[in-house]
Order: C-alpha cells, then sequence, then structure tokens
C-alpha cells in the first residue's frame, strides 16, 4: 500500500471499525447470561438461580473489565496516531482476533470440568496475545514516528502488561483454583509502569 494513499479518512474507518468490533465482543460476553436468564423455571427463586451459575457472572463482569481495559488502552495509542502503514493494520487486526475471541474463552471457564488448566490457559493465553499485538503497534509506531502526531507515553506499558499477563497464564495453570482471578494481578501494572518510569529517569 502506497503511503501517499492513506488519508485521514482511510485512519477513522480503522479506528472505527476497531471500536465496532470491541463493542460487538464486550455485547457477546452477555448472551451467556441471557440464556440462563431464559432457563428461569417458574416457582424458581432468582438468589437460587444467581447462587448456581455465580462462576458465570464472574466470568462475565472479570471479561468485560480486560476488554474495556484493552480498549481504552488501544485508544490512548491512537491518539497519539495521525497516519498507518501495513504492519500497524495487521497488528490491529491480531489485537481484534484476541479480543473477539475472548467471549469464547470465558464461556469455556463454565464448563463442568472444575479446574480446568486448558480453559484457564486459553482465556488468559488469549489476553497475553492482545496484550502482545497492541504492545507491537506501539514499538512499530516509535519505530515509524512519521505515522504519529505526538509521542506516546510510559514506553513500558506494553511489556509490562504483557509480562503481567504471562506470569498470570502460568500461575493459572500450576494453581487452577484460582483461575481467572490470576488476572487482577493487572491492578499492579500502573505502580511497576511508574517505577520503571522513575528508574528509567
Amino acid at each position: 500500500m502506497d503511503q501517499h494513499t492513506r488519508t485521514d479518512r482511510g485512519l477513522d474507518r480503522l479506528v472505527n471499525f476497531s471500536d465496532a468490533t470491541v463493542a460487538i465482543a464486550i455485547t457477546l460476553l452477555v448472551l451467556p447470561l441471557v440464556d440462563l436468564a431464559a432457563s428461569f423455571k417458574h416457582g424458581q427463586g432468582a438468589s437460587d438461580l444467581l447462587r448456581a451459575h455465580w462462576p458465570a457472572l464472574v466470568a462475565f463482569v472479570v471479561t468485560f473489565w480486560v476488554i474495556s481495559r484493552f480498549w481504552t488502552l488501544h485508544h490512548q495509542v491512537f491518539e497519539h496516531v495521525r497516519s498507518y502503514n501495513v504492519r500497524v493494520m495487521q497488528y490491529n487486526f491480531l489485537w481484534l482476533l484476541s479480543i473477539v475471541f475472548l467471549p469464547f474463552a470465558a464461556n469455556l471457564l463454565n464448563s463442568d470440568v472444575d479446574n480446568d488448566r486448558v480453559a484457564h490457559a486459553l482465556y488468559i493465553g488469549t489476553m497475553v496475545v492482545t496484550s502482545l499485538a497492541l504492545t507491537a503497534i506501539e514499538f512499530e509506531l516509535r519505530r515509524s514516528p512519521e505515522l504519529m502526531s505526538s509521542p506516546l507515553v510510559d514506553p513500558h506499558r506494553g511489556l509490562v502488561s504483557s509480562g503481567i499477563l504471562a506470569l498470570a497464564l502460568v500461575l493459572s495453570v500450576v494453581f487452577p483454583s484460582i483461575g481467572l482471578y490470576w488476572v487482577l494481578l493487572l491492578l499492579l501494572q500502573g505502580v511497576i509502569t511508574r517505577l520503571l518510569g522513575r528508574r528509567g529517569r
């Protein structure tokens, strides 16, 4: 693709397509809960349904939070972008692929198998791919500063996020009883990134 053919409208389409894809993926998360509500039996209390299916509710909330966090980071990166190249577009499609796969991976967690290592590895492993894809986008943008309207901040953020999720992936396989809660290690990302920033200065 010739760089001169890229216009503001082309970048807008790329960003808008990404936003729409994330919106669809995050909406798909609730469909299994809708099915649970549809199976609500006459004479059954809502508390009984919630007690029986609380893991599905937790998986929904955690995955919604994770996807919204990934979208926020993606939005923050593309706020600095004024153009794109083939690599940025390819990495962005990899990022979208992992995002739309997350609802499926989250549903696997609701199987009848307790402490399913494969399900947890697939779930968190998908997030590792998401984080690495966004990190690759950031790397490509820094490598091609002509694509940016302003410098990216927090150069360590992507690698920190990927590292934390890789650790969560290993821990979810070694200690599957904790399961998806290892994802909450992402709450440490801000602290670690700030510490690395201070050390760099």
